[in-house]
């Protein structure tokens, strides 16, 4: 019986180190954005989903980056910035708004993108809402465009900012045309039916480097099925992957350079 009561206590100490190291260490963009959307229970007139958080239309849309075969960019206006209309719903709290404000801000500070509140006359801008999970479809769709920020989960600093750059016109990192000289995608440890996240698309990489480092890569066990890295950096494997908390130098830089900012 003594034996029995020590292991409980043991195991409780052990759980209670995992769970503060857990509370103390600063979770990725990534690892935010998986478990937000783990268990999407999405509504009947929300859209469908790839890589875990883009949005898209229809099936027809799974192989192909609608931002590349279209023209998919947010209009830059004769003083050379590019202002986008967002509104806000209602049912956030006022510290949730400020969090999402503080991440549209961020991109005046290193940018010509200039987010302002939605006005009377506006055709086109960013409904930002609290869905079912953290989503955005990819570049200007027209019209009323819904970034889901998900109450639950979803309101982080990057986590904004990654909805915002799809919203902007990018893709993730880990489908660059040129990421299989960067990275080893390990398709037998991928979710069954999740394969086609990882496939390569024609991404708007402006010119910019492969970046581990950007708000825009999952972390290694992405879609893991068993517990095992599902991309593996290369030739380093100890490259750290997919740990950022926010907008890399890269992203930066790619972005002024897809807005000629």
């Amino acid at each position: 019986m003594l034996v029995s009561s020590w292991s409980l206590v043991s195991l409780l100490l052990v759980s209670s180190c995992w769970a503060e190291e857990e509370a103390s260490r600063e979770l990725s963009v990534s690892e935010l954005l998986e478990r937000a959307n783990r268990d999407r229970n999405p509504d009947s007139d929300e859209p469908i989903l790839i890589g875990g958080d883009i949005a898209i239309k229809s099936e027809a849309e799974r192989n192909a980056d609608p931002c590349t075969s279209r023209d998919c960019l947010w209009k830059k206006w004769t003083d050379g910035k590019v202002y986008i209309p967002y509104y806000i719903a209602n049912d956030y709290s006022s510290r949730e708004q400020s969090i999402i404000i503080r991440g549209l801000e961020s991109f005046s500070l290193m940018s010509c993108i200039r987010f302002r509140p939605y006005q009377n006359g506006d055709n086109e801008w960013l409904s930002i809402e609290s869905r079912e999970g953290c989503y955005s479809s990819v570049g200007r769709q027209g019209g009323a465009q819904t970034v889901s920020l998900s109450r639950q989960g979803c309101l982080y600093y990057g986590t904004v900012q990654h909805e915002l750059l799809h919203a902007l016109g990018f893709n993730h990192e880990q489908t660059r045309s040129d990421r299989d000289d960067y990275i080893r995608v390990q398709w037998e440890n991928i979710i069954d039916g999740k394969w086609h996240n990882f496939d390569k698309i024609a991404t708007l990489n402006q010119g910019t480097a492969y970046d581990y480092g950007s708000v825009m890569q999952y972390e290694k066990y992405a879609f893991s099925k068993n517990n095992q890295p599902t991309m593996v950096p290369i030739p380093n494997s100890n490259v750290s992957l997919g740990q950022a908390t926010q907008m890399s130098q890269s992203d930066i830089t790619r972005l002024n350079r897809l807005y000629q900012c």
